[in-house]
């Protein structure tokens, strides 16, 4: 690969099934709690998932060393990593046999897929001449696999046992990691030594759009990981005496999700079209209604609500990516990524550790609020950003 020119057609196509490989094993654990608590000895779920907590931390806080790795050492060298180590992990985490070694297991996990955000997404918009359009559908794919962990980890729990939900991903992700290996072309040298020409902004400017960036981040992944490890519970719950089987439920909520995912390309293509400031203000506007609505629902009501504050969590994940293409040069991408996702990621672990003690004590009702309660949070923070100037749309930060 040459600093000209951006990744091959099949690499981008491997570099995007990483997306959704990243996000559908995050969610194993989440998705199979229920019959996992039981094997463990746990009389209730909500007990279980703050083991859980060090895959999240780890997504997050791995990210800086493996942006800084990405950028220095190569993008397709981490990428191999990637692959492998989700792969290993995943099939480390079929093993255990007590809450303690799978926390372990999903810690090793996290530190993994760690990997994918500051590595991959740079990598796959390099010279990209639509960018947005390129974010939002690598967010669909990404999105894709939650869906597809909810619906595959129900059939496979449903039938073969939690173990298998772990040992048929872990496998596949190898596998693709071989692919990879073969097609993608070895990078000439390293990003962090290539030579190219970043979009300039006052000084002002661009420090207001890091610390929105850096802040819209945290918002987007508290309310990102709230919702994704909890959806399922929240749907069983909902759902109570109208859906009962396991398996049912994992494909309504991939339902959820795949109608949900499509929002990032119409998202992204916007982004490309209009001013992002814009944009942005519109989707993050739509969390608080449907999570204060869906607080106070139940039925095929609070899915269909669901459907919609699922459509404003994920059709806001392209926006900090693009505000990255846009402002920051390509030979430092992976270390400014890697830095605003520890940030924010290390801020969201908080939240998947709290998730289940929070339900346990309060409920989803109340967690649903303070939910609408981010999300006008994030509405103000976008408020700040600056509106879109033309040298900086033009300049060739690709």
């Amino acid at each position: 690969m040459t600093p000209a020119s951006g990744p091959s057609p099949a690499t981008s196509r491997l570099l995007n099934l990483a997306h959704a490989i990243d996000h559908m094993f995050l969610l194993i654990f989440a998705t199979a709690v229920s019959s996992i608590a039981v094997e463990f000895g746990f009389t209730r779920w909500e007990d279980l998932m703050p083991y859980s907590v060090g895959a999240a931390a780890l997504f997050g806080f791995g990210s800086l060393p493996a942006g800084r790795l990405g950028d220095l050492w190569g993008r397709r060298n981490m990428m191999l990593v990637f692959y492998f180590g989700m792969g290993a992990s995943a099939l480390l985490a079929a093993t255990v046999q007590n809450a303690w070694q799978m926390a372990a297991a999903l810690t090793v996990l996290g530190a993994f897929s760690a990997i994918y955000h500051p590595v991959g997404i740079p990598m796959l918009v390099q010279h990209s001449k639509n960018p947005g359009l390129t974010i939002g559908f690598n967010g669909l794919i990404g999105n894709l696999g939650i869906a597809l962990s909810a619906v595959v980890t129900g059939l496979l729990v449903k039938y073969f046992g939690w173990r298998m939900a772990f040992v048929v991903p872990g496998l596949f992700s190898i596998a693709v990691g071989v692919a990879f290996a073969m097609v993608a072309p070895q990078e000439s040298e390293p990003p962090a030594k290539r030579t190219t020409k970043a979009a300039t902004l006052p000084r002002a400017e661009m420090l207001r759009v890091i610390a929105v960036m850096i802040a819209t981040a945290i918002t987007s992944a508290i309310v990102f990981n709230t919702t994704t490890n909890g959806n399922q519970q929240l749907l069983t719950e909902r759902l109570r005496g109208v859906v009962e089987d396991p398996a049912t439920l994992g494909a309504l909520l991939s339902l959820v999700y795949v109608v949900a995912s499509f929002a990032q390309i119409i998202v992204g293509r916007a982004i490309d079209r209009y001013p992002l400031k814009r944009i942005f203000l519109i989707v993050v506007a739509m969390q608080a209604p449907f999570f204060a609505l869906a607080a106070i629902s139940d039925g095929w009501v609070m899915m269909l609500l669901q459907v919609g504050f699922m459509v404003s969590v994920f059709g806001a994940i392209p926006f900090t990516d693009a505000m990255l293409v846009r402002y920051v040069d390509d030979s430092m991408r992976s270390r400014v990524s890697g830095m605003r996702l520890t940030i924010s990621f290390g801020f969201s672990s908080l939240a998947v550790w709290m998730l289940g003690p929070a339900v346990k004590a309060a409920g989803f009702q109340t967690l649903l609020l303070v939910l609408a309660g981010v999300g006008l949070v994030t509405v103000f923070i976008v408020m700040m950003l600056p509106d879109d100037r033309q040298h900086a749309q033009a300049a060739p930060a690709n």
